[in-house]
């Protein structure tokens, strides 16, 4: 199967974003950039309220992911846009399954939903919602989202309720789907169980303590934990999961210079394929909209021929 690229939106670019985008007419502008390029999906981080220390220690601000997305959507025809990653935690399982289901409509089914239980505690006590239990909640609130999209009712301990709905629903049948992030053990049962897709991050020891989720630093690992991912997934007669990961090697990008990293990734993309991944997320460190731009193309020239 041939990979998928996925483009992350530069991160550091939202804190300057005016400056950053001049006067290219917004992210509708960046999401053809991407989509001329031949990527296959564009993806929107989420940060809704983080604490000004984290973000002086290397965090970043993030657009609202829905509706940055909803903007780029709509300037697209094929591009899929996909939430990398949202924090159900940080919002009512209804309103999430509404948001989803309004952007995978109108957008006419290009919706994946990447979700990840969060790590930022700072930003979960701002928000007033429950870090502590926020795997336990996760949970639920994936079948509390699924069975909203159904129009069914949930009646689990924390999220059931009685007479509602919504409408109306999803583009895509029983949902968009929905990846789950993260490498811990929980993280991968969800995927496994709950979940049609996984984002695995590779990252050191010392990453490792600040995003709560254990060490990936070499492929023979990674290649192992899809084994085993797809292999539990077999024994429930369930197909493969989509692993999307960013590369380890992302870090080249730091100093946004995409000719580095293409000539370091391009001579691997065949060694992630065999592993089992079926999408490469790349996020540029590019400084400006006419800097991405040529970012992409270059991208896009080098790696998606793949």
């Amino acid at each position: 199967m041939a990979l998928k690229f996925n483009l992350t939106f530069p991160m550091r670019a939202v804190k300057h974003y005016e400056r950053w985008i001049g006067d290219a007419g917004g992210l509708g502008a960046v999401a053809r950039v991407v989509e001329n390029a031949g990527f296959d999906a564009v993806s929107m981080s989420e940060h809704p309220y983080p604490d000004r220390e984290w973000l002086a220690n290397g965090g970043h601000h993030a657009f609202d992911p829905f509706v940055s997305l909803s903007m780029m959507a709509a300037a697209t025809e094929h591009l899929r846009v996909i939430t990398y990653a949202m924090v159900p935690g940080y919002r009512s399982p209804y309103l999430a399954a509404k948001s989803a289901a309004s952007l995978d409509l109108l957008s006419g089914g290009r919706l994946t939903l990447g979700i990840a239980a969060g790590y930022l505690e700072t930003e979960f006590e701002a928000l007033g919602a429950d870090f502590g239990r926020r795997g336990k909640l996760l949970d639920e609130a994936i079948a509390a989202m699924r069975a909203t999209w159904a129009g069914e009712e949930h009646h689990g301990p924390e999220y059931g309720v009685e007479g509602h709905l919504t409408l109306p629903g999803p583009a895509q049948p029983g949902g968009p789907p929905i990846w789950i992030g993260g490498n811990s053990a929980p993280a991968q049962r969800r995927a496994r169980e709950l979940a049609d897709g996984w984002m695995p991050m590779a990252q050191s020891a010392q990453m490792a303590e600040v995003t709560r989720t254990p060490p990936l630093t070499d492929l023979a690992t990674l290649r192992r934990m899809i084994g085993e991912q797809n292999a539990h997934r077999a024994d429930a007669g369930k197909p493969p999961a989509d692993i999307s990961f960013v590369t380890f090697e992302n870090g080249l990008l730091r100093d946004a210079d995409v000719t580095a990293f293409c000539d370091a990734l391009e001579p691997r993309l065949d060694d992630y394929a065999d592993a089992g991944i079926t999408w490469i997320t790349i996020e540029p460190a590019s400084r400006s909209f006419a800097d991405f731009s040529a970012d992409v193309a270059t991208l896009g020239r080098r790696l998606l021929k793949h």
